[in-house]
């Protein structure tokens, strides 16, 4: 009796170990994410250079708009999404908050917070908007007059350059 109890015992520990390790051995790899292609024919830089370096291009891009009101297409977020966030075959656009927009495909599965689209369309909206560089007031220059607005030699030199301008 005593050694049926024991080898009951050691079944019962031996069924709990199992249990315990068997989450352990199963898979823990997490499925990459499914990047939609874009609409354009090519990016403004290679794939691997826009997968590691495109917060830097980004955040460039935005100094060089609101410090220096210089503003081009190459970078501009608004560009990047009106490509690679296209309408589906039913016609509708991906928001932020699901995991088919372009953004979030890669962000949500690298556990990284997008705050952009916290001032900024998540969506291709209505395309011809611009903003102005002089009339009326800026989210970005909060209180300033137009003719408070002088653009630098540089900045018009680049603004006038031959290039990819909106």
């Amino acid at each position: 009796m005593a050694c049926s109890q024991r080898l009951s015992r050691k079944a019962i520990a031996w069924l709990i170990g199992a249990v315990l390790v068997l989450p352990l051995t199963a898979s823990a790899e997490v499925p990459a994410p499914v990047i939609p292609k874009a609409k354009g024919e090519k990016c403004v830089e290679p794939t691997d250079v826009m997968r590691h370096k495109h917060m830097k291009f980004l955040l460039h891009h935005r100094e060089e708009t609101v410090r220096d009101g210089i503003r081009t297409k190459k970078f501009s977020l608004k560009e990047c999404i009106a490509c690679h966030n296209a309408p589906d075959k039913n016609g509708e656009v991906a928001r932020i908050d699901t995991p088919e927009h372009f953004c979030s495909t890669c962000h949500m599965y690298a556990a990284v917070k997008i705050d952009c689209f916290e001032c900024h369309a998540d969506k291709p909206a209505n395309t011809t908007y611009r903003h102005s560089l002089v009339e009326g007031s800026s989210p970005h220059h909060a209180g300033m007059k137009s003719e408070d607005k002088v653009l630098s030699s540089k900045t018009l030199e680049i603004l006038t350059a031959k290039g990819d301008k909106e």
